[in-house]
């Protein structure tokens, strides 16, 4: 076998577990070796190792000759490796010494930069000749304290100096001028304690040109005001997790049209909103790993710890602090941070460790209900043909939460299959002349919502209780459905409950107080942990799960609200399961004595 050049053997190392490494990022290793072998550059003697080490069931593909990318080793060494030797470090005990970045590093820079367009379209100073970069975007995830800024730094001077663009310009964007900046003045510092870099760099403040091309390179907010006229070659969104919106990042991506290869790198640690759009991006990202031909002019690098990992055990934090973790230094220091935060009990210092020491996503605050387990609420969905043949011709409970006739009304179904798992899902009404005010207070697309059915627009300035009835009759008619008993907050129902008694329907009263909702509540998330619980994938109950935050009484009960008296963000379909949840030992009851299951299946 050959030598390797220092990217294949980081992503060979990943790959056969000779470097210790979550699932997506061996996952992005396997997709380079893949990509080496469509390229036709895998060396022979790989062949059988990139088959025997597979994570998922991908298997190695064979040469493509339609596969318009090739790998530049040269390249990607004199970005990732000899282009940061020029460059000095500006803080620490380093401070002044060239920067010699760890191969985990080497290896993300190396892709981006290595991967290229096998017609040559560019020469080197030195007479080498390369391709266009492959990767318009990139998308870095991993804790913070692992050399995220000396990193953005260099490679934000390389699209000034080493591109050889025509005017380069080079936007450090945050959420804010503040921490823009950040990234900005560590690249000006660099840049003028690197002499082979200085002399070819005019430095100010709050910009540096190019002496010969101009541009610049400078910090950006995140509003987009004043911003379209921009033709960047380079940005970098710094700390997505904190942006509210994706404004910034749409307008970036939409003005590379005019730049050869420009490239939008998005780097960041993970955070606590889950309705974010680096949330929504890092989901995709995974995707991409999962199946890199949904885009494949996309890097995705995400550093994490593997769902089952124990988050105690200091042996797997160097999944997500490939810097820190590889010293004894650095890892001593995450031990002293992990103990004083689950020392404390403090369940906000916990979060914090979670979510920048160990780069996992935690949603909410301290008095959320799901908080974190949102994630695994999330895996647990299928979809709707899924879901439906689960539960066709079953037994079911259903719950029902009659808001104000202004407001979102729900029904909630909840079935047990028969190995064991709890099925839900809830249904959504809202009256058509409220539609408009409620997409502005509550700025959620209802009418989306509506098209693709997990809500019911009803006629008029009022729910017409009327849908209500007849969806839970078609529900029975057409899925097969067969109602148990109807679970019902007394509020607002005696009339719809007469109604339906009197069609037949068995109407339970479920007060809506603390003592009967608390072991329902708490079920519902013990059913999540444990993964036992199964939904239809419905967005508009997925909000109103994000939405509830518990309230608890001095016994340890505990019930749903919302954040705030007057807050607009609804929980009502949520709601309306737990409401049908607290009859569930009675529908046990009923299948147990129907034959079909052992005593012993359900365990509540």
């Amino acid at each position: 076998m050959s030598q390797l050049d220092p990217v294949t053997q980081y992503a060979l190392d990943v790959h056969t577990g000779q470097r210790l490494a979550g699932t997506p990022e061996r996952l992005a290793a396997q997709r380079h070796l893949h990509d080496l072998a469509r390229a036709g550059q895998l060396d022979k003697a790989l062949f059988d190792l990139v088959d025997r080490y597979q994570v998922g069931i991908r298997s190695r593909p064979d040469i493509d000759p339609d596969f318009p990318w090739i790998f530049d080793a040269d390249q990607a060494k004199f970005v990732a490796i000899d282009w940061f030797k020029y460059l000095r470090h500006v803080k620490g005990p380093e401070a002044g010494q060239p920067i010699d970045l760890i191969p985990a590093h080497v290896f993300d820079l190396g892709c981006i930069f290595g991967w290229v367009s096998k017609k040559l379209e560019i020469t080197r100073r030195n007479g080498r000749r390369t391709g266009l970069r492959r990767f318009e975007k990139a998308f870095l995830t991993e804790a913070r304290k692992n050399a995220k800024t000396t990193r953005l730094a260099g490679v934000g001077l390389y699209l000034m100096v080493g591109d050889l663009e025509e005017s380069p310009e080079v936007y450090c964007a945050a959420v804010d001028a503040k921490q823009a900046r950040v990234l900005y003045n560590s690249a000006r510092s660099m840049a003028k304690k690197s002499p082979d870099i200085r002399k070819r760099l005019d430095i100010g403040k709050y910009s540096m040109s190019h002496i010969e091309r101009e541009g610049e390179m400078t910090a950006l907010s995140g509003e987009t005001e004043n911003k379209d006229s921009f033709s960047p070659s380079g940005v970098f969104i710094d700390e997505y997790h904190a942006h509210k919106t994706s404004e910034i990042f749409d307008l970036m991506a939409s003005a590379f049209g005019q730049r050869r290869q420009a490239l939008l790198a998005t780097i960041t640690t993970a955070g606590n909103n889950i309705e974010s759009p680096c949330y929504q991006e890092y989901l995709y990202c995974k995707m991409i790993l999962h199946d890199p031909s949904l885009n494949e002019r996309y890097f995705v690098m995400i550093r994490e710890l593997d769902e089952n990992d124990d988050e105690h055990d200091p042996h797997n934090w160097i999944k997500s602090n490939p810097l820190r973790a590889a010293t004894r230094e650095g890892l001593d220091t995450l031990k002293q941070q992990h103990d004083e935060a689950f020392g404390s009990g403090n369940p906000s210092k916990i979060r914090t460790f979670r979510i920048k020491n160990l780069n996992r996503w935690v949603e909410g605050d301290t008095a959320s209900y799901m908080g974190e387990h949102m994630l695994k609420y999330d895996q647990l969905g299928v979809s709707r043909e899924q879901f439906l043949e689960l539960t066709r011709d079953s037994i079911c409970l259903a719950g029902i939460d009659l808001s104000r006739r202004i407001d979102l009304t729900a029904v909630g179904f909840v079935f047990l299959l028969r190995d064991g798992r709890v099925a839900v899902c809830a249904h959504g009404f809202l009256p058509e002349d409220a539609i408009a005010q409620h997409e502005k207070t509550d700025r959620i697309p209802y009418k989306d919502w509506a098209d693709k059915g997990w809500l019911t627009v009803t006629d008029g300035a009022v729910v017409d209780y009327l849908a209500i009835d007849s969806y839970m009759d078609e529900c029975e008619r057409k899925h097969g459905w067969k109602i148990h008993q109807l679970a019902y907050d007394p509020y607002n129902a005696t009339h719809f409950m007469h109604e339906q008694s009197a069609k037949g329907r068995t109407c339970v009263e479920i007060k809506q107080v603390t003592g009967l909702l608390s072991e329902p509540t708490k079920l519902f998330r013990e059913l999540v942990i444990q993964g036992k619980l199964v939904h239809d994938g419905s967005p508009l109950l997925r909000w109103c799960v994000t939405n509830a935050v518990e309230w608890a009484d001095g016994n340890e009960n505990i019930r749903l609200s919302k954040k705030r008296t007057k807050d607009t963000k609804r929980i009502d379909l949520l709601s309306a399961i737990i409401t049908a949840l607290k009859q569930l030992p009675v529908l046990v009851t009923v299948i147990r004595d129907d034959g079909w299951t052992n005593s012993e299946d359900f365990g509540f």
